[in-house]
């Protein structure tokens, strides 16, 4: 799964992402963890919810065109990041989304950055409360991902039967690809986000 390859399909990585685990080092030194169990696929140039359908370039979406393994993270509803690992390169600009985590190191920084200290399982539920977690900003958009202080460690491959695919969620009904089956998560896993898998 490390490196990426750019010929790899988006798909795949989605798929070969579960499992692996995202390390955070903070300037402190304090070290955050967690498995990714919940990822979504984002597919260039054909693909109408994707940044950069049909070739759309802004400073936003700049990073989506650097060589896979690169992050992109930018800003929803002017609220929260998502993070993003690049997949293709220039002339195939595509992405996975990181949708949640199961943590596994920090946990009670992670609490404490996201303002539950009472939270569980589902501390990493969801793009947003995943960068929250781990104090991923924008600041971290078009890093490498295989140094700190953000990077990806492969994980043990899972079995086909562990894993439910289905469509993304949160796209609007006009968006033409909203239900192509691009949604990989860990079946049964406590920390996914919430919405069904077909």
């Amino acid at each position: 799964m490390w490196p990426i390859d750019p010929d790899t399909p988006t798909t795949d990585v989605a798929r070969g992402l579960l499992g692996a685990v995202l390390h955070r080092r903070l300037d402190d030194g304090t070290l955050l963890s967690g498995r990714i169990v919940e990822t979504e696929a984002y597919l260039g140039l054909e693909d109408a919810a994707c940044h950069s359908f049909h070739g759309r370039r802004t400073p936003r979406v700049a990073s989506m065109y650097l060589r896979a393994g690169h992050a992109y993270v930018y800003r929803i509803y002017g609220l929260h990041a998502c993070l993003n690992v690049v997949t293709g390169d220039e002339a195939r600009p595509e992405a996975v989304l990181l949708r949640a985590l199961a943590p596994l190191a920090g946990v009670e920084r992670m609490r404490a950055l996201r303002g539950r200290p009472d939270a569980d399982a589902r501390l990493c539920a969801g793009p947003a409360r995943l960068t929250q977690a781990l104090a991923i900003g924008l600041e971290l958009d078009g890093h490498p991902l295989h140094a700190p202080p953000l990077w990806l460690e492969a994980g043990a491959p899972l079995e086909d039967t562990r894993v439910e695919v289905g469509p993304r969620v949160g796209l609007s009904a006009r968006v033409a690809s909203r239900d192509w089956p691009l949604r990989f998560r860990v079946r049964g896993d406590a920390s996914v986000s919430r919405g069904g898998a077909r």
